[in-house]
């Protein structure tokens, strides 16, 4: 039998500073509810969600119209790219992506952030084999579980992400077999 996870990058957000209660744009309310039109038929039984309140919004209407609670999962979260705001966004995911062992202060690099989603993808494939899964994450750490597995999904590709956006990786037990692009 196979698991199915759908990594589900987060809709468009209303930015502002903090991190976890940054909310959904209208346009990101609008968007998830295309999700669910996109998924209501995949057979959706496991909800898991970064606790950052945009991710949890863009799956909560597929998680409603299942009747499923949403799992909040740490591991899960944006990585943190260092500690505050970071003045250049570009340069810094840039250098980081160039650097897979570089951190600023009190941030994560590329590679911690990297085995931190994928200690969480496994712990999800031992739990709840066989089934169909949705993780709603973030752009990064999402790229970077999926770079795991193959190195295409780079900075390049990261920086063609869209919002939402919904990528399925269908495994046999914890052994990877494919990465199909959803929506």
């Amino acid at each position: 039998m196979t698991t199915n996870v759908y990594l589900v990058r987060h809709a468009h957000s209303v930015y502002t500073p903090d991190e976890l209660t940054r909310p959904l744009s209208e346009k990101g309310l609008r968007d998830a509810k295309s999700i669910l039109e996109k998924l209501e038929l995949e057979g959706i039984d496991t909800f898991i969600s970064s606790p950052y309140r945009r991710a949890i919004q863009t799956i909560e209407p597929l998680a409603k119209y299942n009747k499923a609670e949403i799992k909040l999962n740490k591991t899960f979260q944006e990585r943190k790219l260092a500690h505050g705001e970071v003045k250049d966004f570009t340069a810094a995911i840039t250098k980081v992506w160039q650097e897979p062992d570089f951190e600023f202060d009190d941030g994560e690099s590329n590679l911690k952030a990297q085995a931190r989603g994928i200690e969480g993808l496994m712990d999800v494939l031992h739990t709840y084999q066989n089934r169909n899964i949705v993780i709603g994450t973030h752009g990064n750490l999402m790229v970077l579980i999926m770079n795991y597995f193959d190195v295409k999904y780079d900075f390049a590709f990261w920086k063609e992400l869209q919002m939402p956006d919904i990528y399925k990786l269908s495994f046999d037990g914890v052994n990877f077999m494919k990465i199909e692009h959803i929506y």
